[in-house]
């Protein structure tokens, strides 16, 4: 049974047709028990579960089974709740992803997580589940525009900064072709970053997130809140980029990182196409508390346990602190908005 993410339908108005042609070609060796159906993409199918209730549905109505198999075909955000869906119904369905975005197929896509939002909180309700197989097919990268080919780079620049300081050295050289999307620079940089994710996954120590450590979210403490605080206008790709910029900084002043290794960082992101600062970011709340800095404890809620943060030691070098000095995030704040002025 395949779910398939109606912002890809607008952009290959053919797929649908395409899928059922397939499944009638291999007919002897697959049956496709109904026609595709057709999710909405984005935060929309997240943030509501009548959507989640809807895939559920089609599973129960159709008979799928664990010896049969639940298709996403999309962006992360379709990829999240299909998977939910198929890592809780009978206990467990096998789930393929064929993930169709940048972030998807660097990120997201290669992982073992899934979720929706409730209550106004990112991912409150999800699974740790390995999927049956990914797809990953630069194809699909192509029919994008340019608004989320751009956000789906910042997963890629989050990775090397805290993995591997000579892919962030390619990212740099290679900024011009990933900025006008060149195929084979996009192939290569979605390869490499979901080769640093599976590793961290498979060789991190810590594949269900049962500790505190979370490395791979460096950037994304302040990302979710700001995702939160704009309704999701702010992509999440857009909003890491904001948060792995508020971040760099922090790690300078804080003192793990060398000043300039902050100017790096925003220099390639502004390159890529990110803007690297949104007015939420000074957003209060009715006590007149910082609602970026809310986010903190959001965060350490969603991680359980004490607070843990990766920074930046070097290029390439993440480190773990367990508090955030509010002085010093509001002044990385202020930094940021200081850039941005002419």
């Amino acid at each position: 049974l395949f779910f398939v993410d109606d912002g890809l339908i607008q952009a290959r108005p053919d797929l649908v047709e395409d899928i059922k042609a397939y499944a009638a070609h291999h007919a002897r060796h697959l049956d496709l028990v109904a026609d595709p159906i057709e999710v909405p993409g984005g935060e929309k199918i997240k943030s509501n579960l009548h959507f989640v209730e809807t895939i559920q549905q089609a599973l129960f109505d159709h008979h799928i089974d664990r010896h049969s198999y639940v298709l996403a075909i999309g962006g992360g955000a379709v990829l999240d709740a299909v998977g939910l869906v198929a890592a809780t119904a009978h206990r467990g369905i096998r789930h393929i992803r064929i993930p169709t975005t940048v972030l998807a197929q660097s990120d997201s896509g290669v992982g073992v997580k899934n979720g929706v939002n409730l209550y106004g909180v990112k991912n409150y309700v999800g699974t740790f589940a390995p999927p049956f197989a990914v797809l990953n097919d630069i194809e699909f990268v192509t029919c994008l525009g340019a608004r989320d080919k751009i956000a789906g780079m910042a997963e890629s620049v989050k990775v090397a900064l805290i993995r591997d300081a000579e892919f962030f050295g390619w990212l740099e050289r290679n900024a011009d072709a990933l900025a006008i999307f060149e195929r084979d620079a996009m192939a290569t940089m979605i390869r490499r970053c979901a080769e640093l994710h599976m590793r961290q996954i498979g060789h991190g120590g810590d594949p269900f997130e049962m500790g505190s450590a979370r490395p791979l979210d460096y950037g994304h403490w302040s990302a979710h809140k700001l995702e939160s605080l704009t309704q999701h206008h702010a992509r999440h790709g857009e909003a890491v980029a904001i948060g792995l910029a508020l971040d760099a900084r922090y790690s300078v002043l804080s003192g793990y990182l060398a000043p300039g290794g902050e100017d790096r960082i925003c220099y390639l992101l502004e390159h890529l196409g990110f803007d690297l600062w949104h007015p939420a970011l000074q957003k209060r709340n009715a006590e007149g508390a910082s609602e970026i800095l809310v986010g903190l404890s959001d965060f350490r809620e969603h991680l359980g346990g004490e607070l843990t943060i990766t920074l930046l030691a070097d290029l390439g070098v993440g480190v773990e602190v367990n508090e955030m000095d509010e002085v010093l995030v509001a002044q990385s704040i202020d930094w940021l908005h200081a850039r941005q002025r002419p």
